[in-house]
């Protein structure tokens, strides 16, 4: 579907039950709540905590399809004292390789994230080690830190991961074709999802759930009833 279609199926099913009682949202508000549908969507798709039907990304063909659109090529970023800065784009970590020097010997080793409060490179069995092609890192607010045992030297990340979507909106509908974002962006003409086809209503589905339950609809339980048939929630 494209965002009109997403427009019109929200509006269709945020009033099917009520019989039109529910107000009119405006085009800004439903793009509002659609965005924050697929912010949902995501991230109930990357954290099977939250899903148990789900695997996390690439646990299943569902959410590996589905999120694919938002895998880049993997980047190469350099390292700089220690810390890998992520792109503007990034949204969620999904793997990473570093590249090391020790002397003339050249080297690649996964990144292993730890919790911060592991004590992983006080321990030589869980320390970083060009021998043992291990890297410890840790997120932080300049990126990802990353260590060395200081024999060698850590100089390029080969990072895979989940960027941002788009900021989708349906600015064409609204009166003079175009609006104001929150954020201060201005709006103009269309731009759609960017998920496969096949999640299309089920982002639909979520949106009109979150919209039912701020306003407490009646029919609120039933909407969910159907999420959860969806295997959403």
């Amino acid at each position: 579907m494209n965002i009109r279609e997403m427009h019109y199926d929200f509006k269709k099913k945020y009033n099917k039950i009520d019989s039109e009682k529910n107000r009119n949202l405006l085009v800004p508000e439903i793009d509002w709540t659609i965005n924050e549908a697929i912010d949902l969507f995501i991230q109930l798709c990357i954290r099977p905590d939250k899903a148990k039907d789900f695997n996390g990304f690439e646990g299943d063909l569902f959410t590996t399809e589905s999120l694919q659109p938002l895998v880049p090529p993997t980047v190469t970023i350099p390292i700089i004292n220690n810390i890998i800065t992520l792109p503007s784009n990034y949204y969620q970590y999904a793997r990473c390789r570093v590249k090391m020097i020790k002397g003339k010997c050249v080297a690649e080793a996964p990144l292993i994230v730890r919790q911060h409060d592991d004590l992983f490179e006080e321990s030589y069995l869980y320390n970083s080690s060009f021998e043992w092609r291990e890297i410890n890192a840790v997120f932080n607010s300049q990126g990802i830190k990353i260590f060395t045992d200081g024999t060698f030297k850590n100089v390029e990340a080969y990072l895979t991961y989940i960027r941002k979507h788009v900021l989708v909106h349906n600015a064409q509908d609204y009166v003079g074709g175009t609006y104001v974002h929150p954020s201060g962006i201005t709006l103009t003409g269309s731009v759609n999802c960017e998920l496969p086809e096949k999640t299309h209503r089920r982002i639909v589905d979520i949106a009109v759930l979150i919209a039912s339950g701020e306003i407490q609809a009646s029919d609120f339980q039933a909407k969910l009833g159907k999420v959860n048939l969806n295997k959403i929630v």
